[in-house]
């Protein structure tokens, strides 16, 4: 997703009757006066790109996308990621997307039911905040994301500012976090089971890891991020394990501050749109017992992050830039 340098203005100039409406202080915005399907004009797509750029998640209510219109939009900002492996609910004909529906299937993989499988990946209380495909060496640039099926209620998605967090820190902190790396791992924090774990296997046979910044230059706005997640991190290099524990806790503590983030309410239509680069995001889980929830997902392709110090990520194993 390529663009001009954001500004710091509260909300993009009206486009060819778009409008942006910030939601909360930090980040998000709604944006109307456009309909995805009939394909956004040069205008509309400056305006929804510098939304983006500013407010990291931007939300549109009522749209009409199809798959072929949900990707055909998705190439206005980027090249779309092409899975390898998907589930058997995402569309065949659509390499593009993805199905949330696909998840539910995971668990089954590995003698897990669902429950088991989230239990025991998302143990804490901040270990579900992440980035999509975090552990990569090229993170996806941006995610867009569109329901279709929603339950009356429940089933929120959380975000947070990661720009804005990096600069609630006091001056010192900063400093002291500029010049750190971290190690990004598929799985890391996972809860084996006892005896054989299938799921443990399968980590090893596919293995994704990361050496990121812990301080992200953002590409297009050139603002400082606080990279950081509890997904996919959980040791910092360099420093010992009691210590990278202790500032880890401080950090992802920041990160998901209240008023750094933004809560979204879905209803059937409704996109978000985020820059996957600047901002972290909690899935809901309490919507299990309340119907079904089907999303599709599309990403745009991503480059390799840089830190503060001007050097970029190094992949450990199990990831190149370009190929999924």
């Amino acid at each position: 997703m390529t663009t001009d340098r954001a500004t710091a203005g509260e909300s993009a100039q009206p486009a060819a009757g778009i409008e942006v409406k910030p939601v909360a202080g930090h980040i998000g915005a709604e944006i109307t006066g456009v309909d995805l399907a009939d394909g956004p004009d040069d205008a509309q797509v400056a305006a929804i790109r510098a939304a983006v750029l500013r407010w990291k998640v931007v939300f549109f209510r009522g749209q009409r996308l199809d798959h072929a219109g949900h990707v055909a939009f998705a190439r206005r900002f980027g090249e779309p990621v092409v899975l390898r492996r998907r589930g058997s609910a995402s569309p065949p004909d659509f390499p593009e997307i993805e199905t949330t529906a696909d998840r539910l299937e995971l668990g089954g993989r590995f003698g897990m039911d669902h429950d088991e499988w989230l239990r025991r990946r998302r143990h804490t209380l901040l270990r579900g905040w992440h980035c999509d495909h975090g552990a990569r060496v090229d993170p996806p640039a941006a995610t867009i994301l569109r329901a279709e099926t929603v339950p009356p209620y429940g089933g929120d998605t959380t975000w947070s500012n990661l720009a804005a967090a990096y600069a609630g820190l006091s001056g010192p902190v900063r400093a002291f976090v500029d010049g750190l790396r971290a190690e990004h791992r598929l799985g890391v924090g996972y809860q084996p089971r006892p005896g054989d774990d299938a799921y443990v296997r399968h980590l090893l046979d596919h293995q994704i890891a990361t050496l990121h910044p812990l301080v992200r230059v953002h590409p297009e706005t050139g603002e400082r991020v606080l990279y950081v997640n509890g997904y996919y991190v959980e040791q910092i290099a360099d420093v010992s394990r009691a210590e990278s524990a202790a500032i880890l806790d401080l950090l992802l503590e920041q990160a998901t501050r209240p008023e750094y983030t933004v809560r979204f309410r879905w209803e059937p239509g409704s996109v978000a749109f985020w820059d996957n680069r600047a901002t972290i995001h909690l899935a809901p889980s309490d919507n299990a017992h309340l119907g079904p929830r089907t999303m599709h997902r599309v990403m745009l392709t991503g480059d390799v992050p840089v830190g503060a110090d001007g050097r970029p990520s190094q992949a450990l194993v199990g990831s190149e830039p370009g190929r999924w």
